[in-house]
This record gives structure tokens, sequence and C-alpha cells, in this order.
């Protein structure tokens, strides 16, 4: 993989258009400084900013994986359950396609990499922050490249393109997604999680839903919107459904003291926050959270989502 340089024509934020289906959108509230723009036609949100490759240092530098806040507490600390999440990922997909060679975007440290090499995939990892890279490189022993995913041009192509907790990232979805389409062979399969905005836990908090956190989260899916980009790269949806997920005690505490601080309530709880154990596994709620697996055309049909390839 190369790393290519990107130009964007940059519109006035009030005549942005959704990124998805380019219908209007409508400024629908503010959160900090931020607005967060809203489609009339496909619902999709996203941040009303213009962004290029000098957000993804601003924003996921190190201070991200270290910080706190709406990152980590400590990222590199949570090795165990990311790894393991990656291997339920494997042994998820072993239901559709046979062990073969990935590419993980956004794949920091390696951990989720690492998890499906040690189910049996081979795999290459994108990663923008160099001391996340380096770490799997150096001390995992993984093939991670480092780069922003819009600047990189595929040169390989895989069976699975893997974008676990990523695409509300991309500063550049478009380009993003062009690249993924380009790295996945005919046939192929995109995994993608992320967050479900028109979830019961989204909806009943509202504008103070946890994952309104601008400016690391630039965008909010739901399954419908995330099917119909997916369609205009020429993929279909093959299944969905809620993940396992496990966070650390640290985690929690970090992400729950950002988010009340936020809400002007944080001194109340802190007593509470503290009595929450650091290494402490807690199983995540995942009411508001999904994977999707996209299949490429390539002009063979599976006649189930559980059929797989011979």
């Amino acid at each position: 993989m190369t790393l290519l340089q990107s130009s964007q024509t940059h519109i006035p934020l009030e005549q942005m258009n959704c990124p998805i289906c380019q219908a209007p959108t409508t400024r629908q509230f503010q959160k900090a400084t931020f607005w967060i723009r809203g489609c009339t036609s496909c619902q999709h949100q996203f941040l009303e900013t213009h962004t290029n490759a000098e957000h993804v240092d601003a924003v996921y530098g190190d201070e991200y994986f270290d910080g706190g806040g709406a990152g980590y507490p400590g990222y590199l600390a949570e090795s165990g359950l990311i790894r393991a999440h990656g291997r339920r990922y494997a042994k998820l997909l072993s239901k559709y396609m046979p062990t073969g060679c990935m590419l993980d975007v956004g794949a920091a440290a390696g951990f989720v990499l690492q998890g499906f090499v040690q189910s049996g995939w081979q795999g290459t990892g994108v990663e923008p922050n160099d001391r996340m890279a380096s770490y799997g490189r150096e001390c995992l022993g993984l093939d991670i490249r480092t780069g922003s995913f819009e600047q990189v041009e595929a040169n390989d192509t895989y069976d699975l393109v893997n974008m676990v907790q990523v695409i509300p990232h991309f500063w550049n979805l478009n380009q993003a997604l062009e690249t993924a389409s380009q790295a996945t062979k005919p046939g192929g399969y995109w995994l993608i999680e992320t967050w479900n905005r028109e979830s019961r836990l989204a909806k009943f908090f509202g504008t103070n839903w946890h994952e309104y956190s601008p400016p690391s989260v630039l965008r909010w899916f739901s399954p419908s919107d995330l099917a119909l980009l997916a369609s205009q790269y020429g993929f279909r949806e093959v299944d969905r459904g809620q993940p396992q997920k496990w966070i650390s005690g640290a985690h929690v505490k970090s992400l729950v003291s950002h988010k009340l601080k936020t809400m002007g309530i944080l001194r109340h709880c802190r007593i509470l926050l503290k009595l929450v154990p650091d290494k402490l596994r807690i199983p995540y709620p995942s009411e508001d959270l999904f994977w999707a697996l996209y299949q490429k055309d390539d002009g063979v049909k599976l006649d189930s989502p559980h059929e797989t390839r011979s």
C-alpha cells in the first residue's frame, strides 16, 4: 500500500448535502461548538464541518489512546479484551466464509487483527497513529502500515476488509469506502461495527447519547443508511446483529466521567465512579451497537446468509 495525496473541494457548510443519498440536510442540534446535521431523506447524521488529513493527527493522536474522555484511558491495557473481540468476530465469520487474508482498517495497536490471526487468518493493518502501529509491528510482529486510510492506495486485494469502530471516524467517507472497495476481492466481504443512532438507548438519551462526541466522532449511522451506503459500492448486506463486547472498569469510568462532565453533573457521581475497579471486565449492553456483514458482487449469489462457498 502506498500513500496518496488527496484534495477536497469545500462547499459552504449550510449547503452540505447528505454524504450517502445527496439529499438536503438541516441542522438538528449542537454539541459544544459543533452542529450535527441530519438528512431529510435517509436520516443519516453527520458533523457540520470540513475535515482533512490534519484532522486525523489532531484528534486521533496519542491523547486519544491514553487521555481518556471520548477516547481511551489506556488503550494498551485493554489488549486482552480487544484481542478476544477479534477472536469472537473470527468465529462469527466462520459461518459465512473460510479463513483467508484480511485488511484491518484503523488497526490501532493490532489487537483485533491479532485475534483474527490467532483464529487462522492472515492479515495486514492500516493505522494513522504511528505509535500504535509501531507497537503492533515491533511488539506483536504484525504487518501494520502507518497512514490515513483515505490516503492509501489499494495495491492488494483481500477476502475481508474489517472496519470495527472506524467508519464514524473517516474524514473523507467516500474516499475511504472507494479504497475499501478496491481492496476487496470479487465476492469478498466487509465487516463493519458501529453505533446505531436509531437504537432505543440512543433515543432514550437523545442529545446526551454518549456517541454524540464530536469532533472524534464525525457521523452517526443506522442499519438502513449503512446498507444503502454499502450498496453504492457494489456490496449487499448478508447479515447483521449485536456484538458481545466487554470493556474495562477504567474505560467505563473514563467514558461516564466525560459524558457527565459535558452534562454538568460529574461532581455528584465521582464517589460512585471511584468504587469501580479499573481492571473489572464489564459486559457492554450493546443495544446501541451493531455489526453488519456485506458481500461484494461477483455475479454469484448465496442462497442464504449461512451458506458458504466451496
